[in-house]
């Protein structure tokens, strides 16, 4: 049976961003399954661009694969087989300016021309799709929508507890997010729960800081272990993000009884499968009024939340995935 190449280069770069989760646990689910999956984790110590180009046809080439699949957008746009790109979200396209120039670039010229050439395209979510099509002119008869599943470890260890509650949301500090309408939103709120906001500063940081006062804490980036006991030691997690292509963060939260409050924007709806609280994006007043019905009456949206994640599994991902790569072998 012809092999598939898969390009896993960004599970192994610590620290494991969105990327590098969704390969992580594809390739181990596309292995569970018994799918002939050749997983290729290593580039080259030139360009990247360079690699992706140029060292992976050749690594798919020297392994006779019969698809070679490209997880995080940089399908190579010569092949010796069909391709498939999966293209998480266009973020880079609604907020140029949270990407540097020369990143900025790379993404609107060579991931456009990738998911134009590429024989499949896995979005993550139908909005994702959605947008592929209507942006990048890319025929919906060759996308194909694979939802993601919770990724991050549930440990052992109990919950973090700091003694007063706490808001959470997870996330790095730049404008797509919107932190600014939850700390304004929470403040708003007169509710008695610190805000904690863990993820690195992409800008943002001095602007919330300002913003908050003392009882807002920005710990940056944090560790799965640390993120976990975070999540599971919440009162709620709150999502106000303008653009997600997904929102798996939505979903780690469920899986852990916590109760979700998110924008109702993009994919996020799609993703909360009516088990969040949703509040018009952007509403200040609106997000502060949800806070306070939520924490209210939690276990309401705990139980959905259990349900809503327990729809979805990286077994189910790898044999959609497994599904479109079929269609070309």
């Amino acid at each position: 049976m012809p092999i598939v190449a898969l390009d896993a280069r960004d599970a192994l770069a610590p620290p494991l961003r969105g990327w590098g989760r969704y390969v992580r646990e594809l390739a181990r689910a596309l292995r569970a399954i018994g799918a002939p999956v050749r997983v290729l984790g290593r580039g080259w110590p030139g360009p990247e661009a360079l690699w992706e180009q140029a060292g992976l046809p050749l690594a798919a080439l020297t392994r006779r694969a019969g698809v070679l699949h490209a997880p995080n957008c940089f399908l190579p746009l010569v092949r010796p087989c069909p391709g498939v790109v999966t293209v998480h979200d266009l973020a880079f396209e609604v907020f140029p300016e949270d990407f540097a120039p020369r990143t900025r670039w790379k993404y609107r010229v060579l991931a456009r021309a990738a998911a134009r050439s590429a024989e499949r395209v896995i979005c993550v979510s139908r909005a994702t799709a959605d947008d592929v099509v209507a942006r990048w002119g890319v025929g919906a008869d060759r996308v194909r929508v694979v939802p993601n599943a919770p990724a991050l470890p549930i440990g052992p260890t109990p919950p973090l507890d700091g003694g007063e509650p706490y808001l959470l949301g997870i996330g790095d500090l730049r404008a797509k997010k919107a932190w600014d309408v939850l700390v304004r939103a929470w403040r708003r709120s007169d509710l008695p729960h610190r805000l904690v906001i863990a993820g690195a500063d992409a800008g943002q940081g001095a602007r919330l800081r300002a913003l908050g006062g003392s009882r807002l804490e920005l710990p940056g980036y944090v560790d799965d272990a640390r993120l976990d006991a975070l999540l599971r030691g919440a009162a709620a997690l709150v999502h106000p993000s303008r653009y997600e292509g997904f929102g798996i963060v939505v979903l780690e939260a469920m899986a852990r009884g916590v109760p979700v409050v998110c924008a109702d924007a993009t994919a996020l709806p799609e993703t909360a499968g009516g088990a969040a609280a949703l509040f018009p994006v952007d509403d200040e007043d609106a997000l502060a009024a949800t806070l306070r019905v939520v924490l209210a009456h939690p276990a309401i949206w705990i139980a959905r939340g259990r349900a809503r994640a327990a729809e979805f599994s990286w077994e189910r991902t790898a044999r959609a995935t497994w599904d479109v790569y079929a269609e070309l072998l």
